[in-house]
């Protein structure tokens, strides 16, 4: 355990062209799980607990630490799962996702591994819990499902989802209505998220699941002679995708001179200074921590005011 913990800490900085890493871990059974490790901030032994009540039974209570009150969620019981036992003898991941901080409960942290983009599948069809897994892959010989976490928390801790009165006038309404954004996104949560917001604005809207699915998109139509930069008034993406992150979609976009010019909003759960930077590094226009319904659209609307101008 002492080796996993140095590994998150020390580890959590990787600058990869389409890469990541993944912790592992496991529930109740064999089944191995990962989460990408920039959005683990620790792994602790299970701390002691205090119940809350009318909480969500998902959530087995919270925990004091480092001067703070963190929320510890059941991750069995949010996947549909048994709940997992033995509690002292388990594991909380610390992460942070969309600018807040909470606990997973586990039941054994295992090691990270290294991995390619483009090595992250999609989940099959047909599997149990496939409502709560954004992709899969392969590790050794063993598939390891990636949960996605946005759904477990939309749903055990759901955030405001309408723009606030005042932010969509009548008059961006009518100038929304010729504008078109193209939405990658792998989370079906964060997808419909995103749309409706564009779309309360005013916006037309395409909606794709993946980097590689996007870009590809995006170049089929360059090549049927469409201007692709005069369709799409700006691109938001996410960045944790499989096959293609969003760092990759941004480098593979701007080296393409008939997509360069597109604006791209690097919309995601992580966040961090680190962000920032590849932001810049990988020529995005921006970068927003989701989900925040007001920001995005003041954003949109500000990028429209800018190209109408």
């Amino acid at each position: 355990m002492a080796g996993v913990l140095e590994s998150v800490n020390q580890r959590t900085q990787l600058v990869g062209e389409n890469r990541l890493e993944l912790l592992l871990f496991r529930l109740n059974g064999k089944q191995v799980y990962g989460i990408n490790v920039f959005k683990v901030k620790e792994v602790l032994q299970c701390p002691k607990l205090t119940s809350m009540p009318h909480s969500s039974p998902v959530v087995r209570g919270v925990a004091h630490i480092r001067g703070g009150t963190i929320p510890i969620l059941d991750l069995g019981l949010a996947t549909g799962d048994s709940p997992i036992e033995d509690i002292e003898q388990c594991f909380v991941i610390i992460t942070e996702y969309n600018r807040r901080i909470q606990g997973f409960l586990v039941k054994g942290v295992e090691r990270i591994v290294n991995m390619n983009w483009s090595d992250i599948q999609p989940p099959p069809k047909g599997l149990s819990n496939d409502n709560y897994l954004t992709a899969v892959c392969q590790v050794e010989k063993e598939m390891v499902e990636i949960i996605d976490v946005e759904q477990i928390l939309s749903e055990v801790a759901p955030t405001r989802q309408n723009i606030s009165s005042g932010i969509v006038t009548d008059e961006i309404q009518t100038n929304a209505v010729k504008h078109h954004i193209l939405i990658v996104d792998d989370s079906s949560v964060a997808r419909k998220q995103i749309k409706r917001c564009m779309e309360d604005v005013g916006f037309e809207t395409t909606v794709l699941n993946d980097g590689r699915e996007a870009f590809d998109y995006l170049t089929s139509m360059a090549t049927e002679g469409s201007d692709v930069t005069q369709e799409f008034s700006m691109v938001i993406s996410d960045i944790e995708m499989p096959e293609m992150d969003g760092y990759t979609l941004t480098t593979q976009i701007r080296n393409d001179s008939r997509l360069k010019d597109l604006f791209i909003l690097l919309h995601t759960s992580l966040s961090g200074v680190f962000n920032e930077a590849m932001v810049k590094k990988v020529g995005a226009d921006g970068f927003l921590a989701k989900f925040q319904p007001d920001e995005l659209a003041k954003i949109a609307i500000d990028v429209i005011h800018k190209q109408e101008d």
